[in-house]
């Protein structure tokens, strides 16, 4: 659990639920989520993390909360942001999102139904990242996607807690990474607040 008691830009209470497989970096992804809003934003967060009985490649999921005020329940119970990178984890997840809620996914390794609404948004990351030489920052570019279709963290923080976090002496590869994804949100994801639960 990663917190800040000096308070964050006001934003409420949101929660984030990231699921696919072992392997893609979803855990990394939540710490990296969490410690950009307790430490980077100044507010509070709470991380869960789940596995399958699989060590590699079975379902993973990575929870997160953050909040301007400190957190007293730390589980994911209506996600504000769901970062689906699994057909499994769409199979499991989809149904019954808050209204306003913002679902991405990667169109290469999740078909969603064609009734789903609102639309995923969606960023062909894992393709990236291959084009880029490494698979491994997949997860990095989704977190710059994120950054720049929602205002559930500041791009400067996710940046800032995305290097933080990269093993030393990525730091370039993991920015461009993360800037792919970024500009890739910009020209083609849609920004919007990210509702309430």
């Amino acid at each position: 659990m990663l917190d800040n008691k000096q308070g964050c830009k006001s934003l409420g209470t949101k929660e984030i639920r990231i699921a696919g497989f072992g392997g893609q970096g979803v855990v990394l992804s939540g710490l990296i989520l969490g410690q950009a809003a307790s430490i980077y934003d100044d507010g509070f967060s709470a991380l869960t993390q789940s596995y399958g009985p699989e060590a590699r490649g079975g379902s993973c999921t990575a929870e997160v909360v953050i909040s301007d005020e400190p957190i007293g329940y730390p589980y994911v119970q209506s996600p504000n942001v769901l970062i689906i990178l699994s057909q499994e984890a769409y199979n499991k997840y989809s149904q019954d999102l808050p209204a306003g809620a913002l679902m991405i996914i990667d169109p290469d390794l999740v078909k969603p139904e064609p009734s789903q609404n609102p639309a995923p948004l969606s960023i062909p990351a894992t393709r990236m990242a291959r084009d880029m030489g490494r698979t491994v920052v997949a997860n990095i570019i989704i977190l710059g996607f994120l950054a720049a279709v929602s205002d559930l963290i500041s791009p400067e923080a996710l940046k800032n807690s995305v290097l933080a976090s990269v093993p030393k002496g990525t730091e370039e590869f993991n920015t461009k990474a993360f800037e792919l994804g970024y500009n890739y949100g910009l020209e083609h994801g849609r920004k919007g607040e990210v509702a309430d639960g």
